[in-house]
Formats: structure tokens, sequence, C-alpha cells
């Protein structure tokens, strides 16, 4: 794989770990359908020597069930692999909140590996404990207390499908609109609330359709605190973004939640992903123009009638083929 320069891409190293039930197993199999060479735990001391023959991006499945698990090593592997400048090295953590897990356990009638004799619960404090480190130092950490299998497959490929070009520097942006009685999103990083604006709810005519259809977007936006509630919003992501990239953060998720997550999120969201995609629009900090930023209506989603799309693909990523519903274009942005 060659950057847009014509140099090899740094190779893609994921070391997925976390809490037993969590779904690291069906996050590497997803692993497996975007290409990637899958080991799931692995000797640790055999990391080094799986890397260097891989020819394949890889990912190494590592838990409390691996042969010499400690979260000391695991981090030192990776420090260690980090030091390569050919591979691009990131620690995925996969939890879930304690009753879920306990309910999945019973569900499944499965034996916890630390639990061997002792209840579950003990098991997965356990284990909470042994891999706080990890989750510390992870890159990305997935929370699938309330996410069903086809979002976290969605989850997972948005940020882990292969393209052409993408460097190891930069911040894949997910801007995601939400609706406040489903939950809080826990994988956002910023999280604002829209609830305030005139809500299309209450107009018979557009309470059954989306903020993704003109005529709602523009009712949201004919309040008088719309477009000085956007203005802040972009002012906040010019400010935090860049700041976010010199911490040396992989992926921001920018939240905007409403009462149903249908109208005014999808509308904000919309607009806002039009602001940060149009040139000059993250000013004149370097390379934020060339941020990847992908669009999640979560609720329009679990509905089943939306799928995630790239607001800005990566670079290279052409020969990706788009969701079905991407070729439906978005409502203009209303202009500022």
């Amino acid at each position: 794989m060659l950057t847009a320069d014509g140099t090899a891409a740094p190779r893609r190293i994921l070391l997925v770990t976390g809490l037993s039930g969590a779904g690291k197993s069906s996050i590497l199999r997803i692993l497996e359908d975007l290409d990637h060479e899958v080991i799931d735990n692995p000797p640790l001391g055999m990391l080094d020597d799986i890397v260097a023959r891989a020819e394949r991006p890889v990912a190494i499945g590592v838990d409390s069930r691996t042969r010499g698990f400690d979260a000391s090593s695991v981090l030192d592997a990776v420090a260690r692999l980090r030091v390569n400048p050919h591979l691009r090295v990131e620690l995925i953590y996969a939890t879930a909140d304690e009753n879920v897990l306990l309910r999945r356990y019973t569900a499944t009638r499965r034996r916890h590996p630390l639990a061997l004799h002792g209840s579950i619960k003990e098991g997965i404090e356990a284990e909470t404990a042994l891999t706080a480190p990890l989750r510390a130092a992870a890159d990305l950490v997935i929370d699938t207390t309330d996410m069903p299998p086809p979002e976290l497959r969605q989850f997972v490929e948005s940020r882990f499908s292969p393209w052409e070009g993408h460097g190891s520097e930069g911040l894949t942006v997910a801007l995601m609109s939400f609706a406040y009685p489903q939950g809080l999103p826990r994988e956002a990083d910023i999280v604002l609330d829209a609830r305030f604006l005139r809500n299309p709810h209450y107009d018979p005519a557009l309470a059954p359709r989306t903020g993704l259809e003109q005529d709602v977007a523009d009712y949201v936006a004919a309040d008088p605190d719309y477009l000085p509630f956007l203005e802040q919003i972009h002012g906040i992501l010019r400010l935090v973004l860049p700041r976010f990239v010199q911490e040396g953060k992989k992926y921001a998720t920018i939240a905007i939640g409403c009462s149903g997550g249908r109208h005014r999120s999808v509308t904000l969201i919309e607009a806002l992903a039009r602001l940060l995609c149009t040139p000059g629009g993250m000013g004149t900090h370097d390379g934020a123009s060339q941020w990847p930023i992908m669009i999640i209506h979560r609720e329009l989603a679990r509905q089943g009638i939306y799928s995630w799309r790239w607001a800005r693909r990566p670079e290279g990523s052409s020969l990706l083929s788009p969701p079905a519903d991407e070729a439906a274009e978005p409502p203009p942005l209303t202009s500022l």
C-alpha cells in the first residue's frame, strides 16, 4: 500500500483487548472481514515474530486467557512495536457495564476465565482491575453496553476499513446525532444538546420525516438561535480538534443530541459536516483539511433508515464501496 506521495504506508497493527464478554471476538471477526490477518490469544512472547512475518494489516487478540498475560507486558510490547516507523500500532479496548456482562454470561452459561472457583461477578471485577492500565492507555475504547451487533460492525468498519494513502498521523472525526432518551453515546468526546431549538416533531407534516430532508432542515434553521449555536460549535471544534491531534488522539466523536434523534440533531450534524468540509472550514491548521470526517445518525441507523457515510473520505479511499444511502445528497448547509 502506498501513500499519496508514493511512499509505503505504515502497516496497521491492532492489539485488541478488554473485558471477557465485551465483544472482543466479534471485533476480531469484523476486522478479519476487513482483510486483517487475525490471531487470537497468541503467547505474548510471539507478538514480534507474528508482526514481522505478516504481510497484511494484523489484528491480535490479547486478554486474560493469553499465556503470560500481564498488562505491563502488553504495554511493553506496544511500545516496542511503535519504535518501528513502518508500523502503525493501535491498542483497542472492549468494555461493557458489569450488569450487561453478567447478563451475557448468564445467557450463554459460559464460565468466566477469572472465575474458575468464584462467582462471575468476582471474575469481572478481577479482570477489570487486571486490565485497567490497558484501558487507560488505549487508543480507542469501544463500549458495547448499548451496542447491538449491527451497530458494532458499523462502528468498527467506519474506523478500520482499509484505504489507500492513509498514513499514521492525523485524526478521524465522527459526527453523531442521537436521542437523549436512548442514552448518551459512550464513545463521544464532546456532547452538545440541541433540545432548546424549535422542534419539528410538533408539526404533523414534518414529524414523520427527518433532518436529512430539506423542509425539516429549513424548519430547524429558522430558529433564531440555530446559526449562532452552529457557529459556536464550529468555533469550539476549530480550537479543540487540532489540540486532539497534538495529544496523539486518532479518533474524535462529536455528538449532538435532541429528543428523538430525528430532526434537530440530524440537521445540525449535516450542517456541521458541510462546514468542516468547506475549504478553510478548520482554519489554517496543518493537515486539518485532510482529516476524514464521517457522519453517523444513531437513531436513524437503529430504525433501519440510515447507515454511516463519509462526509470527507480518507485520502485515496475512492476504491471503497460507499454505503447504499451515500448517493443521497444531504440538505445543503444554510449559509452563515
